[in-house]
């Protein structure tokens, strides 16, 4: 088949194979300014975009027609912007319908009401691309829900599918396995229930909890199901927008359904969806407090949350070491189902911590409110309003009606976070994440002589396995580097969309990376333009910088000790330059918190702190360890002494959990060494006593 040039590029345009901005302004670059426009109020995209005036679109009418009447373009969203262009609606709808199913129908009707230029923008939004092609379009969301009548055929559309599963199951509807719904229909459904995870609408919890349990169970005892991919469909919806009432009913599907291989896929999607959770603020502070208290047979099951989360077993008044005998004998399986309730409740309030560190960054107050009550709250700093501008810092959501804020040591003077660290020290108060501990990074006269770019922590090698495993878990999207790779950069957007951060690296070898250059990118018209680090908003800057210093406390091998004197001499330079170096800010928050710590040890009298240093007298040596990367040295000659962690020197309370846990590591190898006359290692007491 062959189509008259004009054709060809109009063919071309509606599939994505060409950019022509003469016939068809911007067509395959949607995504350049959809999301901020309508987030900003901007209003309907195809207003500054796929415009047409009635010259091109009569110039339009008649290739469009030549497409249609050879069967092109493929794909049902092209065809029918061709169509109206074509003027051939009426023509094709019959034909288009055959085969999509009611609901996938029901969208294309919807269509049909529109003008061509937002059938094409609709087109080139839900153009599936290919696994190497452009990421997902951004802002897709945001306008469909802008569209005439699109937020309310989403739900009339999912209230469709719940009556079709509702009719399976009632038997109304012979049951075949995967045939509940076409494969339009999960597509437009796929649509409509991302529309309304968006919108965070009060009907779909309802919904969710009816439709997904009715489309992982067969009706009769088979282990299929009437539609796996729609399953997994709403839950890659859950993923881009979760909420707390989604995730609780794709649970309760995971829990229904016989077929052996579904829970193990919906599980891989739980370790996306619950971090995506705490990135949306708005409904993040829904997430259950996770306390029960449950009677079961004689005993009481109680979950805790005012600490770490705890399931415990009581009778009466009195706490047991474990399960009652009884209890597991007669009934194991609200055993099981309570050990599974503390681990998920676990999860929930690692969530709930991200969610509350990610508003430090966010440009407009969280609804913390929503937390009145919850025991976490009780364990945090907060700052009340009390007069215009005047903010006093309380332990707990104590004062009502007033403007309210998490307290950030960044917007403290140092006194207050002496104050602070004190009385949380005192109290034995055990934060949810580092709050009166945290670190603050400011702007250097360095970093403002270079403008644009930090090198603060460039230079560092790193474990890169360790590396990409802490950019999946703080957030930030980051491509495999191979040996045919050059540089790489890891992103995190942070203040809800409108800053990003960039961190460049490159691989050294296959398993360890360099770290270079940071800078931040500000979101303008619908592009990231570069911002001076003077423009950066302090706790935007101050957060971005504290993960990248995460990164490498954790990564570098100056922790690993197989450094010391062997590896290519790079590599052994940079292990005795950082491993013994100047202290970071997160080593000299460390460093605050051992320094509060050392007069409580029972070692107290043998340990004293230095700049960079816990100095350890023992009965053989006296040990230095480092206290950004918890190498030791020993007196008086500074000889290295290599000691592999072993203990989480639990013997002492500690105020934060430290993610690599090295001040744990410090304290533990500070028992150790006090007491060197009684270790028995030999690795270790060769190296103590040559």
């Amino acid at each position: 088949m062959h189509l008259t040039p004009l054709a060809q590029r109009l063919h071309d345009l509606l599939t994505g194979s060409m950019n022509d901005p003469v016939y068809w302004p911007d067509a395959s670059q949607l995504s350049a300014g959809l999301g901020t426009r309508v987030r900003a109020g901007g209003g309907d995209p195809a207003s500054g975009r796929y415009a047409l005036d009635e010259e091109n679109r009569r110039r339009l009418a008649g290739p469009a027609r030549e497409m249609l009447q050879l069967g092109l373009p493929h794909g049902l969203f092209p065809t029918l912007t061709a169509a109206g262009l074509a003027g051939m609606d009426a023509e094709l709808s019959t034909r288009l319908a055959e085969g999509l199913g009611p609901i996938a129908v029901a969208e294309m009707e919807l269509l049909l009401g529109w003008d061509v230029e937002r059938r094409a923008l609709f087109a080139e939004a839900v153009r599936q691309v290919p696994y190497h092609g452009a990421p997902p379009l951004s802002g897709v969301v945001d306008w469909l829900n802008g569209l005439p009548g699109y937020p309310d055929f989403a739900r009339t559309a999912l209230e469709s599918a719940e009556n079709r599963v509702a009719a399976i199951h009632a038997g109304e509807i012979p049951y075949t396995a995967e045939k509940a719904f076409t494969h339009g229909e999960r597509d437009t459904l796929g649509r409509a229930v991302r529309l309304a995870l968006f919108r965070d609408e009060p009907w779909l919890p309802e919904l969710l909890d009816s439709l997904l349990p009715g489309v992982a169970v067969a009706p009769t005892r088979a282990r299929t199901l009437p539609s796996q991919r729609l399953l997994f469909e709403v839950a890659r919806a859950v993923e881009e927008h979760p909420t707390p009432e989604a995730i609780s009913a794709l649970r309760a599907a995971r829990s229904a359904t016989r077929h052996a291989g579904v829970p193990m896929q919906l599980d891989r999607m739980f370790k996306r969806i619950e971090p995506a959770l705490a990135e949306r603020l708005e409904v993040a502070f829904r997430l259950p407090d996770g306390r029960v208290r449950q009677t079961v047979g004689e005993h009481t099951a109680v979950i805790s949350t005012d600490g770490e989360v705890e399931l415990s077993w009581w009778h009466g008044g009195r706490k047991l070491k474990a399960v009652p005998a009884v209890v597991r004998r007669e009934h194991p399986d609200e055993v099981k189902r309570l050990r599974e309730l503390a681990k998920r409740t676990s999860q929930q309030q690692a969530t709930l911590s991200r969610a509350l560190e990610a508003g430090y960054t966010s440009q407009t107050t969280p609804p913390y409110r929503q937390l009145e009550g919850h025991p976490v709250t009780d364990r945090l700093i907060w700052e009340f309003e009390v007069s215009p501008g005047v903010w006093r810092g309380e332990l707990g959501l104590t004062v009502p009606d007033v403007p309210v804020r998490l307290w950030h040591p960044a917007r403290a003077s140092l006194e207050e976070v002496r104050a602070w660290r004190e009385t949380v020290q005192d109290k034995e108060l055990r934060q949810p994440f580092k709050q009166a501990f945290r670190e603050v990074y400011l702007l250097t006269p360095a970093e403002e002589m270079s403008g644009t770019y930090s090198n603060r922590f460039s230079g560092h090698l790193v474990d890169y396995r360790k590396l990409r495993a802490l950019f999946k878990q703080r957030r930030w999207q980051a491509g495999f580097l191979g040996h045919w790779d050059g540089d790489g950069e890891a992103q995190r957007v942070l203040a809800g969309g409108l800053w990003r951060v960039t961190l460049e690296h490159d691989l050294y070898d296959e398993s360890h990376a360099g770290t270079g250059r940071i800078h931040f990118c500000r979101l303008a018209e619908g592009r990231w333009d570069q911002a001076p680090l003077r423009e950066v908003p302090p706790l935007v800057f101050s957060e971005a910088m504290r993960d990248v210093d995460l990164f490498v406390a954790v990564t570098s091998i100056t922790a690993d000790p197989r450094w010391a004197d062997h590896g290519p001499d790079r590599m052994r330079d940079y292990w005795h330059s950082f491993g013994f170096g100047d202290l970071t800010e997160t080593a000299r928050t460390r460093r605050d918190a051992l320094a509060r710590l050392v007069p409580r040890l029972k070692i107290a009298d043998r340990v004293e702190l230095t700049d960079r240093f816990l100095r350890v007298r023992g009965d053989l040596r006296t040990y230095k360890i480092h206290l950004g990367s918890g190498n030791i040295l020993m007196e008086p000659n500074d000889a290295y002494l290599c000691i592999v962690p072993s203990g989480a020197g639990d013997r002492v309370f500690l105020p934060f959990e430290e993610d690599g846990g090295m001040l744990s590591v410090i304290l533990s190898k500070a028992f150790l060494l006090a007491d060197d006359t009684a270790i028995a290692d030999p690795s270790i007491t060769r190296q103590i006593t040559r």
